[in-house]
C-alpha cells in the first residue's frame, strides 16, 4: 500500500463517515509498521519456523501472559519475563506493534488499534515473500498444529493438514497431534504427507523393542549446504494425555540418543544441524547445555514469544535456543551464513503476523473457506455477550478459565471446580459475542468429558502439589507441560520457590480452612484416566451461558503468592 498523504487522508475521512475504526486503518497504512517485514536476506541458509498454531486458521486476538514465573536459575531470565520487564530486556519501545504482539500491556486498547494477528492466509503471504527472498529456505513446524478448534476436532485435523501442505511446510514434529491417536498420525504421515512433508521425532520408540516409529531426522540441501533437521516430539505425551492414545509407544527427552543422532548427521556431512523441538523452552535450555553439535534449537510447547535467541554454551561451543510463540502470531526467521564448510554467523528475527499489514493469500483463504463452509453456522452461533476481556494464558487462572470454572460449579452443583492448565485458547474483547467457535477454542479436545467426584482436603492438596511441582520444579526435566490447574470456588496460597510437597497452603472454602479428612464435591473435565462417559465440557458451558446471556466480567480467582515479590515474571509483583 503506497498512499500519498492526500490519498491517505481521503481514505481516513471516508472511513470515519462509514464508522470504521481509524486506528486499524492508520496502522495498516503506516510505512514504519509495514517495515516490520523488511528482513534482508543474510547468508545462504534460511530457516522459517512456526509452532503451536493450535489449528487457528483465521486471525485471532491472543493476550500474552501477565504471569510467567521462573524459579531457581531461570528466575527473571528468558522466557520468564512479562510486561515492562520483557520490553526493557529486549529494548522494545512501549506502545508499538511489537510491544502489543509480545506483551499483555494495555491489551484491549492495543488490540483495537492493531487488530488481530495470525491467520494462515496472512501467514502464507509472509512465507511466500520471505521464500522469494531466500530461495531454498525450509519451513519448519514445531507441532501442536492439528488441535485447538472445533473445526480441527470435527475433521480430526484434516483442515490443518491441508493448510500445512498448502503453506509448504517441509518438516514437522508433534505433541497434541497424538491426541487423535497414534494411528491417525501414522495415517497422515503415510498418506497426504508422503513425499511432501516429513514428520521427524528421534525420541519416539516402540515399547517392546525400542524401534524408531518415525525418522529421527531429515537431511536437506539448501543452496549447496547440507542441513540436518532432527525432530524432538513432546516428551511426556503418555503422562499429559490419556496413554491409550499412544499405546505401545515411548517418548521421553532421550538426550543420549539425541547426541548419537547429532554425531551421525555430522558424520554424514551435515554442516548446519538444528533440533525442531516441542520440549518447552526451559527444557531446551538445559538440553542445549548437555549435548553438543547443534547450531540451534527451534522450540515450542511453552508458547513463549522470544525475540532474540539465547546462546547456551556447551562442550562443542554454543547452541542458539529460540521459541516462536503460538496461535500463528509469529514466524521465526533464522538465517545462517555458511562459508568453507562452517557456520560463520547468523541473523534472527521473530516476526509478528499482523493481519492488518499482510494481504490474505487468495488460494489459502479459499482453502480455509472451503473447510469452514459446512460448519460455519454452527461455529458462528452466538451463545452470550461478554462485558469483560476473556483470555487464557498464564501460570494461574485466566478470565476464560474462570468462566469454565463458574459453569462447572453452577451446572454440576459442585463446591469446587478444577480445569486443566492449558496454554492454548484465544482471547475475546469486551462487548464481543461468545460464539460456539470461541468456546471450542478453549475446550476442543478428544477427551472432553465433564466429571464430578468427591475429594478430601488432603487429596486436593496432593493434586495441587503434584501439578505445582510439574510447573515449578527447578529441574526443567521434571516439568511435564501445562500451567497450574485452574481452581474455582476455593482459595489457597502458593509458594513457587518452595520444595516439592511444600508449595500449597492455607486452603479455604468460603473463608473457612479446609479439613484434610473432609470430602468435598469437585467438578472437572478432561479426565486422563479411563473416560467415565458423560457430557463434554462445552455442553456444560453452553448451558451456563444460556442462563447468563450477558456475562459480567468474571471475578478471576488467583492464589495468594508467597515469596515472589519483585519477580519480573509477574506484572505488579
Amino acid at each position: 500500500m503506497n498512499l500519498s498523504r492526500r490519498e491517505f487522508l481521503r481514505v481516513l475521512a471516508a472511513a470515519s463517515v462509514a464508522g470504521m475504526p481509524l486506528g486499524k486503518l492508520a496502522f495498516a497504512a503506516d510505512r514504519d509498521a509495514r517495515s516490520l517485514y523488511d528482513v534482508p536476506k543474510y547468508g545462504n541458509v534460511g530457516l522459517l519456523h512456526l509452532t503451536d498454531t493450535h489449528a487457528q486458521l483465521q486471525p485471532v486476538y491472543f493476550r500474552e501472559p501477565s504471569q510467567n514465573i521462573g524459579v531457581g536459575a531461570v528466575r527473571g531470565r528468558p522466557p520468564h519475563l512479562v510486561g515492562e520487564h520483557f520490553l526493557k530486556y529486549y529494548g522494545i519501545a512501549a506502545d508499538t506493534p511489537e510491544a502489543h504482539a509480545l506483551s499483555c500491556l494495555d491489551f484491549v486498547a492495543a488490540a483495537k488499534r492493531y487488530g488481530k494477528l495470525g491467520g494462515f492466509a496472512h501467514l502464507a503471504t509472509l512465507v511466500k515473500r520471505l521464500r522469494a527472498e531466500r530461495p531454498g529456505s525450509l519451513l519448519l513446524d514445531g507441532g501442536d498444529t492439528w488441535q485447538g478448534t472445533g473445526l480441527a476436532l470435527w475433521s480430526r485435523g484434516q483442515d490443518m493438514i491441508d493448510a500445512q501442505l498448502a503453506l509448504g511446510v517441509d518438516v514437522m514434529t508433534g505433541h497434541w497431534e497424538f491426541t487423535y491417536g497414534a494411528d491417525r498420525v501414522r495415517e497422515v504421515v503415510d498418506g497426504p504427507f508422503k513425499g511432501k512433508l516429513e514428520f521427524v521425532a528421534q525420541n519416539i520408540r516402540t515399547a517392546d523393542f525400542g524401534d524408531p516409529v518415525f525418522p529421527d531426522y531429515t537431511l536437506r540441501e539448501v543452496n549447496g549446504v547440507s542441513v540436518a533437521v532432527i525432530g524432538q516430539a513432546f516428551p511426556y505425551v503418555p503422562i499429559a494425555h490419556p496413554s491409550r492414545f499412544v499405546d505401545g509407544l515411548t517418548f521421553g527427552i532421550q538426550d543420549d540418543r539425541l547426541q548419537r543422532t547429532i554425531d551421525k548427521v555430522r558424520k554424514a556431512g551435515a554442516v548446519v544441524v538444528v533440533l525442531l523441538s516441542h520440549n518447552g523452552m526451559d527444557v531446551d535450555l538445559k538440553l542445549a547445555s548437555r549435548v553438543h553439535g547443534l547450531d540451534a534449537i527451534l522450540g515450542g510447547h511453552t508458547h513463549d514469544g522470544v525475540p532474540r535467541p539465547v546462546a547456551v554454551k556447551n562442550a562443542g561451543g554454543q547452541t542458539l535456543v529460540t521459541n516462536a510463540g503460538s496461535n500463528g502470531k509469529f514466524l521465526g526467521v533464522l538465517d545462517f551464513d555458511v562459508q568453507g564448510g562452517k557456520v560463520r554467523g547468523y541473523h534472527y528475527r521473530l516476526l509478528p503476523v499482523f493481519a492488518n499489514l499482510l494481504e490474505p493469500d487468495t488460494a489459502m483463504q479459499a482453502l480455509i473457506d472451503r473447510h469452514r463452509a459446512p460448519y460455519r453456522a454452527k461455529l458462528e452461533e452466538k451463545l452470550a455477550v461478554s462485558e469483560g476481556l476473556l483470555y487464557r494464558r498464564g501460570n494461574f487462572n485466566g478470565s476464560f478459565d474462570q468462566v469454565i470454572l463458574d459453569a462447572l460449579r453452577e451446572v454440576k452443583g459442585a463446591q469446587i471446580a478444577l480445569s486443566p492448565g492449558f496454554r492454548w485458547g484465544t482471547s475475546l474483547l469486551p462487548g464481543e459475542s461468545i460464539t460456539r467457535e470461541c468456546l471450542l477454542d478453549q475446550t476442543a479436545i478428544t477427551y472432553p468429558t465433564a466429571t464430578v467426584n468427591e475429594y478430601t482436603g488432603a487429596e486436593l492438596k496432593a493434586i495441587f502439589e503434584d501439578v505445582c511441582d510439574n510447573l515449578f520444579n527447578p529441574d526443567p526435566y521434571y516439568q511435564q507441560g501445562g500451567d497450574m490447574v485452574r481452581v474455582g470456588g476455593m482459595s489457597y496460597a502458593c509458594m513457587p520457590g518452595a520444595a516439592s510437597g511444600h508449595r500449597i497452603s492455607d486452603m479455604r472454602l468460603a473463608g473457612v480452612p479446609m479439613d484434610a479428612g473432609k470430602k468435598y464435591k469437585v467438578a472437572g473435565w478432561a479426565p486422563v484416566a479411563s473416560d467415565p462417559g458423560g457430557a463434554p465440557v462445552w455442553e456444560v458451558v453452553e448451558q451456563y451461558l444460556a442462563a447468563h446471556r450477558t456475562l459480567a466480567p468474571p471475578n478471576v480467582e488467583q492464589p495468594r503468592l508467597i515469596g515472589e515479590a519483585g519477580n519480573p515474571g509477574i506484572i505488579g509483583a
